[in-house]
């Protein structure tokens, strides 16, 4: 047995193909329930986050166990698995808590530090255990890596500055659109956990930065009221119907997407009724994943579209005065993964060692009192004798797989062998 990640990630797959393997919301349930069914597998964990979708697992047999992994990706993306596998990293033993510990921690993102991925790293284990596919193995690692993340954000400066994709849209609108923000109407669509920081990051703004109106659209018009009722003084936010939003468009400066959905939510005919927005600029920024505006809008005269590619390039330059940040928070990523192992090795061999001593020395013992009445003439210094020969014998059999299982405790060969001893003598 081996954990394993099977995965698409920002560095290694194009956008196109990431949103196509994200997993919204109301798939994870199915998702994971075609991952319990699978024969090699026996926990698992689905990661979907912006820029990448992962596939955390306990395996048996590993090749098996990737293929399973590969193919419920490659049905997930709409594509083939030898379509998928070019893009695809595994990841096993040391290299899985390296690397989820770095994810927890930001180091792995788009945006060094950002602060979303966090949360979604805690949803996507709880999610796992409400659907009864987590287990201990797994429960032990995302524990690990949540309280890894969290050290990270205290004990570093990581987390100064633009370290959401809220903030960094925000800021990329800003620098990008002719006049910034201030005076300007902003629609945003979506009040999740993006969508409702950007709304709050833009009412933040100071005055002369800030824009006039913020319309908020959301399929739960809860969450859209919630953020009009929160706005402070000196701006207008409006919660707007999800299905009438397409009418405020026209008179729209800047659009803000996050939300999910397939197909497209958007597209030239919604942002530019009559084949131009020349008259009336419009920038555009598709935080969605899958992308909610069809890339054909950015075709169309007057129309700037950017989405999450634009805003990790738009970061690069920022981060170059954080990197003594990013060491430092390697440092404590690395030390993270050390605790995590030493936690490993403490409970692996032990307890395993200590049961199979305990069955061993109770099969010994029920064999003797089984046939005591074979040898009635034997005395009973006699039996004593016979007792220590065969409390000798059997600890002689038992040493040296003892010393091997300490040996290599918390490696991933000490692993696969405690397994073994648990599945061969029913520990």
């Amino acid at each position: 047995m081996s954990v394993v990640v099977v995965g698409l990630e920002h560095h290694h797959a194009p956008l196109d193909l990431l949103e196509r393997a994200a997993v919204g919301e109301n798939e994870v349930a199915k998702i994971l329930g075609t991952l319990r069914d699978s024969v090699n597998l026996q926990e698992s964990v689905v990661l979907s986050t912006c820029l990448r979708t992962e596939v955390y697992a306990v395996v048996d047999r590993f090749h098996d166990a990737v293929h399973e992994v590969q193919e419920v990706l490659a049905d997930q993306a709409g594509v083939t698995a030898s379509t998928l596998e070019p893009h695809l990293r595994v990841r096993f033993d040391d290299d899985v808590p390296a690397h989820l510990f770095a994810v927890a921690s930001g180091l792995e993102s788009a945006i060094p530090g950002e602060s979303e991925v966090l949360g979604q790293v805690r949803r996507a284990w709880e999610r796992a255990q409400d659907e009864r596919v987590s287990g201990p193995v797994l429960a032990e690692l995302f524990r690990h890596a949540l309280r890894a993340g969290k050290r990270v954000r205290s004990e570093t400066g990581i987390s100064r500055g633009t370290t959401s994709f809220s903030h960094a849209a925000v800021e990329l609108a800003e620098g990008r659109r002719a006049g910034g923000l201030a005076d300007s109407t902003v629609v945003v669509i979506g009040a999740g956990e993006v969508g409702a920081g950007v709304t709050q990051t833009l009412v933040g703004l100071p005055e002369g930065r800030r824009p006039a109106r913020v319309l908020v659209a959301n399929r739960t018009a809860q969450r859209a009221a919630a953020l009009e009722r929160g706005a402070p003084p000196g701006i207008e936010v409006r919660a707007v119907a999800f299905d009438g939003v397409a009418g405020e468009l026209g008179e729209a400066d800047v659009l803000v997407t996050a939300v999910e959905t397939s197909p497209h939510l958007v597209g030239p005919a919604e942002l530019a009724p009559h084949g131009t927005r020349v008259a009336r600029p419009l920038f555009v920024l598709d935080l969605g994943m899958p992308r909610n505006v069809e890339p054909a809008a950015g075709d169309t005269p007057g129309i700037d579209l950017f989405n999450m590619d634009d805003i990790s390039l738009s970061v690069a330059t920022a981060m170059e005065g954080r990197r003594s940040e990013v060491e430092a928070a390697r440092s404590i990523v690395s030390e993270e993964v050390e605790r995590y192992r030493a936690a490993a090795r403490a409970r692996g061999a032990a307890p395993v060692v200590a049961a199979l001593r305990a069955r061993l020395e109770e099969s010994r013992a029920a064999e003797l009192d089984r046939r005591r009445n074979q040898f009635g003439g034997l005395s009973e210094e006699d039996w004593a004798q016979v007792d220590a020969v065969t409390r000798s014998v059997l600890a002689k059999l038992v040493h040296e797989p003892t010393v091997l299982l300490k040996e290599t405790a918390g490696t991933p060969r000490g692993e696969r062998l405690v397994e073994a001893l648990r599945l061969l003598f029913d520990l």
